[in-house]
C-alpha cells in the first residue's frame, strides 16, 4: 500500500521503501575492509542486518540458488565467494539479533515442495514475530535459450535436476500453483487455533493431511517476485506482494511499473497491493568527481583479468584463455551456436542470464574497444558495470525521491559493493537526507514486515487453494 507522509509543513509525500540484498555468490559485492569475513561467517550477516535495521529498512534479502560460484568451461570466476550458506537457516539466526527488519529468503519453486517450504517459512515468521518473506525463484533448462532471460538461478540447476527441467511456461505454472498451495496451507488453521484437514489435487501437486505449524503472525509471509518476462509480470500481478526488478534507469523502470500495475485489475487487485522495487547499486563521494573516481575503482576490482577472459568467452563461445586481458579483442567472430552464459540484465559478464545475439554483442564490444582504444579487460569493465547511481549523498537522495514521486518505483533494493561496510555510508549519509525530505520513515510504525510495507494481514480462508 502506498504510504504518504507530511513533514515540516510540506505536502504529503509518497514514502520510499528500502531493502538490502546480499547476493552471496557473484562479483557485485566485494568483501573488503577490516570487518570483512568469510561468506559463511555469521558475523558478516549480523553486521549487514544490524546496519539495515539501523537504517529502518523494510527488509533484508538473502539470495539463494543451487549453484556454486560462477563457472565457465571448467574455470571458476576468481572473485566469486565460495561457501554460501542456506538462507532460511541464516535468517532464523538473524531473527534473534534483530527486532524490526524484515527477513526475506530466495527459495526456488522448481526444486522444492509446497508443504515443506511452507513449514520452513511459517517457522521463520513465528521465530521473527512476523517478519518473514519469500522471494520466489524459478528455474528452467539451462540449455534452453529460447525463453526470456529471467532465470536467475539456472546455472546450478544440474545440482538438483529430477530427470529433466520444466520448460519456461511450465516453471511459472508450477510456481503459481506452488504459491497458491503454500498460502492455502498457511490459511488452513481455524480461527480457534486448531488445524483443519488440507487437500489439494492440481497439475503439479497432490497433497492432503494437516499443516503442522499454527497460523503465523503475518497470516502469510510476504511474497517477492523478480521475473521480467511477460509470464513473470503476469505471475507477479497474480500473486506477489513485492516485485524486485533490475531496471536501472527511471525510464525503463517507469515502463515496467505502469505495465505491472495495470495488470493487477485483472486479478482483482488494487495498484497499492503491489510494491515495485528496482535493484540498484550506489557509489557515494563528497563530490561528483570523487564518486566517479570511486566507481571506476570498484569496477576495476569487480573485473579481474581472469574474469574479463571468462566474460569474453561467454560472448564468443570459444576458448580464449590464451588471449592477454590487457590486449585487444579477438579478431575472430563468436561461435555461431547459442551461448549459455552467466550474465545479468544489461551486462554480459557476470551474474546470470543469456547472451541472445552473441554476434551483435561482439560487434558492440569491438566498436567500443576501437573507439576508445580499450583492452579486453577495459572493454568488459565498460560494458558490464553495475553501478546505478554515482554521486553525492544529496544528489543520490534527490534522485531516489524523484523515482518514487514520479511512479518509476515504490522503493529500492540496494546491492552494496563492499561488504560488510558498503551499506553503512548509505545509511549514515543518504537515509537522513531522505528523512529531511519527508520521503522516508523516522521510526518503524509497526512490528511486522507487512506493517512496514503497508500490506494488510490476509484473511484466512479455509485451507482451500485459490483457483
Amino acid at each position: 500500500m502506498t504510504t504518504r507522509q507530511s513533514g515540516g509543513g510540506r505536502p504529503p509525500r509518497k514514502q520510499v521503501r528500502l531493502a538490502a540484498r546480499l547476493p552471496g555468490v557473484d562479483g557485485t559485492t566485494l568483501r573488503s575492509g577490516p570487518r570483512s569475513r568469510g561468506p559463511i561467517d555469521f558475523r558478516s550477516f549480523e553486521q549487514f542486518a544490524r546496519t539495515a535495521e539501523r537504517g529502518l529498512f523494510d527488509f533484508l534479502l538473502l539470495a539463494e540458488g543451487p549453484e556454486g560460484p560462477g563457472e565457465h568451461r571448467g574455470r571458476t570466476d576468481d572473485l566469486d565467494a565460495v561457501g554460501r550458506p542456506e538462507p532460511i537457516t541464516v535468517l532464523n539466526a538473524l531473527a534473534a539479533v534483530t527486532d524490526r527488519l524484515g527477513l526475506a529468503a530466495a527459495v526456488d519453486a522448481t526444486f522444492n515442495e509446497p508443504y515443506e517450504l511452507a513449514r520452513r517459512l511459517a517457522s521463520l515468521d513465528h521465530l521473527s514475530a512476523g517478519r518473514a518473506a519469500w522471494h520466489v525463484v524459478t528455474t528452467s533448462d539451462t540449455s534452453d535459450t529460447s525463453g526470456p532471460s529471467d532465470t536467475f538461478d539456472a546455472p546450478g540447476a544440474e545440482n538438483v535436476r529430477r530427470g529433466g527441467f520444466p520448460d519456461h511456461a511450465d516453471r511459472y505454472s508450477r510456481a503459481a500453483e506452488f504459491v497458491r498451495t503454500a498460502r492455502a496451507l498457511w490459511d488452513s488453521w481455524a480461527p480457534d487455533a486448531t488445524p483443519r484437514r488440507f487437500e489439494h489435487r492440481g497439475r503439479h501437486f497432490t497433497i492432503e493431511g494437516e499443516f503442522t505449524v499454527p497460523r503465523c503472525p503475518q497470516g502469510r509471509p510476504v511474497v517477492i517476485q523478480a521475473g521480467d518476462s511477460d509470464e513473470g509480470r503476469e505471475f507477479a500481478a497474480a500473486v506477489a506482494d513485492v516485485v524486485f526488478t533490475w531496471h536501472g534507469t527511471p525510464e525503463a523502470s517507469s515502463l515496467l511499473y505502469a505495465d505491472v500495475k495495470a495488470r493487477l485489475a485483472a486479478h482483482g487487485r488494487a495498484p497499492d497491493e503491489l510494491t515495485i522495487m528496482p535493484g540498484i547499486t550506489v557509489v557515494l563521494g563528497d563530490t561528483d568527481a570523487e564518486a566517479q573516481e570511486r566507481a571506476a575503482a570498484l569496477r576495476g576490482q569487480q573485473i579481474s583479468p581472469r574474469t574479463a577472459i571468462l566474460a569474453l568467452e561467454r560472448v564468443w563461445g570459444r576458448d580464449l584463455s590464451a588471449y592477454d586481458p590487457d590486449g585487444p579483442l579477438p579478431g575472430i567472430d563468436p561461435a555461431p551456436e547459442r551461448v549459455l552464459v552467466q550474465g545479468q540484465g544489461q551486462g554480459q559478464g557476470r551474474g546470470r542470464g543469456r547472451v541472445r545475439d552473441p554476434l551483435a554483442v561482439a560487434a558492440e564490444w569491438r566498436a567500443l574497444s576501437e573507439a576508445k582504444g580499450l583492452s579486453i579487460r577495459e572493454t568488459v569493465i565498460e560494458t558490464t558495470g553495475r553501478q546505478t547511481l554515482v554521486g553525492t549523498p544529496s544528489g543520490i537522495a534527490a534522485a531516489l525521491d524523484v523515482w518514487v514521486q514520479t511512479d518509476a518505483a515504490d522503493g529500492f533494493v540496494l546491492v552494496p559493493h563492499p561488504d560488510p561496510g558498503g551499506l553503512d555510508d548509505f545509511v549514515d549519509q543518504v537515509v537522513p537526507l531522505l528523512q529531511e525530505r519527508g520521503a522516508f520513515r523516522t521510526e518503524y510504525a509497526g512490528a511486522t514486515l507487512r506493517s512496514h510495507l503497508g500490506l494488510p494481514e490476509p484473511v484466512g480462508r479455509s485451507g482451500k487453494v485459490d483457483p
